[in-house]
């Protein structure tokens, strides 16, 4: 039995629009090129490569090279782009969507035809809820441009995506600075390294996307209008941003790591002081003591009837005036 999986179909152009969801087996046996209308855009995304049998078959009917095709299923190393006589082929790495874990990326496929555009999602996801609302809802100029206008816009949605992503990383730094300086848990140390390893995965995902788009934006390809081109240096542009961002929290973890060792390292120079201050307190008092509690047989004050009261009350007048003095020094005050 073939495994079934959820595949959308839209098409549109400015006065129409219409959607279809099935299996990846049904859209395979009921496409046929000499169907398509060239006043139309089709997108067609597929949640899952399960079925590849008939993702094969549509490939082959759309006449992608057996090279693209296989890459659909290959694991992705680094995002790339390749140009063919009758489409664009690439593939990159994003956020799953919903994002738990940087450690775990979806692995996404487009091929962009003159009239269509074909997305793979390695698993089901909810990356493209915004564009297919601007679709159904003819919002912006998305049902009045072609199939690269509609990849920008995917494009973007995934941008946008690691954007919100960034910010609540952003989000959580400004917590574990006021943690910092309020709480000082130990925990802390370990939050500020996990938040480390989650921008390093960000900026494997995004340094690619850069890499991508450049190569989009200088490529000279018909399937890609030159009117359209300024979209996709916004996104470039966009992507350095992130990359800035990225930068900028990786230098705030750091800061904030050395402010946790400072701040310990003064709350133990602290605790030192104090500790040196009670000792230089009761080092004479353990003299007296000690000079008192000799066992020679002929002491000079041993017969002496106040004796006793003469001595502890000095040892109280000589740590009340060392205590005195430190807290005159300021030797006490904690910063």
């Amino acid at each position: 039995m073939k495994p079934t999986q959820k595949t959308q179909a839209y098409q549109y152009s400015h006065d129409f629009f219409g959607v279809k969801t099935a299996t990846a087996s049904e859209f395979a046996d009921e496409f046929d090129t000499q169907l398509i209308d060239p006043d139309k855009v089709y997108w067609l995304n597929y949640h899952g490569l399960a079925d590849r049998e008939s993702i094969e078959k549509l490939g082959q009917k759309i006449g992608l090279d057996k090279l693209s095709i296989e890459s659909i299923f290959l694991p992705l190393r680094r995002a790339k782009v390749e140009e063919y006589p009758t489409y664009l082929f690439f593939q990159l790495h994003t956020l799953q969507n919903p994002c738990r874990d940087t450690e775990r990326t979806d692995q996404i496929t487009f091929v962009l035809g003159s009239h269509f555009l074909l997305s793979f999602q390695n698993n089901e996801g909810l990356h493209f809820g915004e564009v297919r609302e601007r679709i159904e809802k003819s919002k912006g100029k998305i049902r009045n441009q072609k199939a690269d206008f509609l990849l920008f816009r995917l494009l973007d949605t995934l941008l946008d995506e690691i954007f919100l992503f960034n910010t609540g990383v952003s989000d959580e730094i400004d917590r574990i600075d006021r943690r910092i300086h309020t709480q000082m848990q130990t925990d802390l140390l370990r939050s500020i390294e996990e938040q480390k390893r989650i921008l390093i995965n960000l900026r494997k995902i995004v340094q690619p996307i850069k890499d991508l788009l450049s190569s989009l934006e200088s490529m000279d390809n018909d399937l890609i209008d030159a009117a359209n081109k300024h979209y996709y240096k916004n996104l470039r542009n966009s992507c350095l941003s992130l990359l800035e961002d990225i930068d900028a929290h990786k230098q705030i973890l750091e800061g904030l790591a050395n402010l946790y060792y400072a701040v310990q390292g003064q709350r133990m120079n602290h605790i030192m002081k104090v500790l040196t201050v009670v000792s230089s307190i009761f080092i004479p008092l353990t003299f007296i003591v000690g000079v008192y509690g000799m066992n020679f047989k002929y002491m000079p004050e041993l017969e002496y009837p106040y004796g006793y009261y003469t001595v502890v009350g000095l040892m109280f007048a000589l740590a009340l005036g060392l205590l005195i003095f430190f807290i005159k020094r300021g030797w006490l005050k904690r910063d």
